[in-house]
């Protein structure tokens, strides 16, 4: 009966990704959006800016990041790490996060505390209240951070060396965390610059999800947000353009740590656009082609499986990307297999796949577990919001994250074919070996 009901939820229409959203923008050119959900009295209240790691200066790598600690210092009303407690004290949390592409704070909390949240998020808005030593202090833990997530892990340090072989002179191919002697340097006065310029009305988006009127967070947004001055000399968003890759590039990264050698290989990719996401949703499916179950992919089941030349595969492409990103394999050889032989391997399996016809009953399965997917995410709030804020802050609108789950069930194997041969081009490649030592790299 429980495979019944699944099925039968699968057949319904494919539903939209919240029940109504409302969108303004205020004087100030904040924008504004407002997902109802009145199944709980809860609402998720976030604020994104349209400024991440990859509009840094050139030198100031890890600045946004930095930054982002730093909003949890004092204003001028609040304490250094009150706002958190007053969070946590009105049943509460909240966090925040910085990519490439934007940085975004919010707090999950009952719908009748959403007044005091934006009266707390619009005042570290405009009233950051900075001190040498808590410049001095964050700069120290966001350093032990690096040294925790990315100095004592030789898979990170590899992945750093690689996507800056695969971005030449696009800032992707800098560390959001920051390049560690830069971030070193990173000063006071780094910090509020880049909060000054981009802190600002007009280069952020309010998201607020849950149980609350499109009246009435308009009301709050200009009582809290709209009082606040746009910035006058707000940059235009342009960054250095990647230069066409034309010869396919190789490294080998050596660490006495690596446990088991792998191999990785990257392809630039086009993201999704407004109005243009067909070739993205096409790389969704190739991913799960290629690499997504071991039991039913290509790179699963003839290396795993049949050959029993790899002990682990894997294909990942994420199109939420401002500007070009990447579309990517890796596999683990088994014991006594070479990396030569694993990716020679890789390949043969990828021209095999070029060369046959796509199973329909794998372009179904996809549909249906891509089906599945948004309509279990209509349960998770804040996965709606950061939905709708991710859209916003990469040059998406609202319609097309609306029309994203009926593009994606479209998706023809012509279409697979075509962005597979356009994209999986080894010139615009990178691939790497991650290995123990020089013996391992044959």
């Amino acid at each position: 009966m429980k495979r019944l009901a699944a099925l039968a939820l699968l057949a319904l229409p494919l539903p939209a990704l919240a029940e109504d959203v409302t969108t303004y923008t205020l004087d100030n050119r904040m924008e504004v959006v407002v997902i109802e959900d009145h199944r709980a009295p809860l609402v998720v209240h976030m604020v994104w800016y349209k400024a991440g790691s990859a509009d840094e200066k050139v030198g100031q790598s890890g600045v946004a990041h930095f930054l982002e600690h730093l909003m949890f210092k004092s204003t001028d009303t609040m304490a250094s790490g009150e706002f958190s407690k007053v969070v946590a004290a009105n049943g509460g949390s909240d966090n925040a996060f910085t990519t490439y592409d934007y940085t975004a704070y919010f707090q999950r909390i009952a719908a009748d505390r959403l007044p005091l949240m934006m009266q707390m998020e619009a005042d570290r808005m405009r009233h950051l209240n900075l001190t040498q030593e808590d410049v001095d202090t964050e700069r120290q833990v966001i350093l032990e951070e690096r040294n925790q997530r990315t100095e004592n892990n030789p898979g990170a340090l590899a992945r750093e060396q690689f996507r800056a072989a695969q971005y030449l002179n696009h800032r992707y191919g800098v560390p959001i965390i920051g390049w560690k002697h830069e971030m070193e340097q990173l000063s006071r006065e780094d910090a509020l610059d880049w909060y000054k310029l981009h802190y600002s009305p007009n280069d952020a988006i309010l998201i607020v999800a849950g149980d609350v009127q499109p009246d009435q967070v308009k009301a709050l947004a200009e009582q809290y947000y709209g009082v606040i001055p746009a910035e006058a000399d707000l940059p235009v968003r342009e960054r250095p353009s990647e230069p066409p890759q034309t010869a396919p590039r190789r490294m080998t990264y050596v660490d006495p740590r690596v446990s088991q050698p792998y191999l990785t290989r990257s392809y630039l990719a086009p993201e999704r656009d407004p109005g243009a996401q067909k070739e993205a949703a096409a790389l969704v499916y190739l991913a799960e082609l290629l690499g997504g179950s071991p039991f039913t992919s290509v790179l699963g089941t003839k290396l795993q499986f049949d050959t029993q030349t790899a002990v682990y595969t894997g294909a990942g492409y994420d199109g939420n990307s401002l500007d070009a990103t990447t579309f990517n394999l890796s596999v683990a050889p088994s014991t006594g297999v070479t990396l030569s032989a694993a990716e020679t391997a890789m390949d043969a399996a990828i021209a095999d796949f070029m060369a046959s016809d796509i199973d329909p009953a794998q372009m179904e399965r996809i549909r249906t577990q891509l089906r599945a997917s948004e309509i279990y995410a209509k349960d998770d709030l804040q996965g709606l919001a950061q939905r709708y804020g991710e859209a916003l802050t990469q040059s998406l609108t609202v319609k097309d994250v609306e029309d994203w789950p009926q593009i994606l069930q479209e998706v023809t194997p012509e279409e697979i074919k075509a962005v597979a041969a356009k994209v999986l081009d080894i010139n615009g490649s990178v691939t790497g070996w991650v290995v123990a030592s020089q013996e391992d790299a044959k």
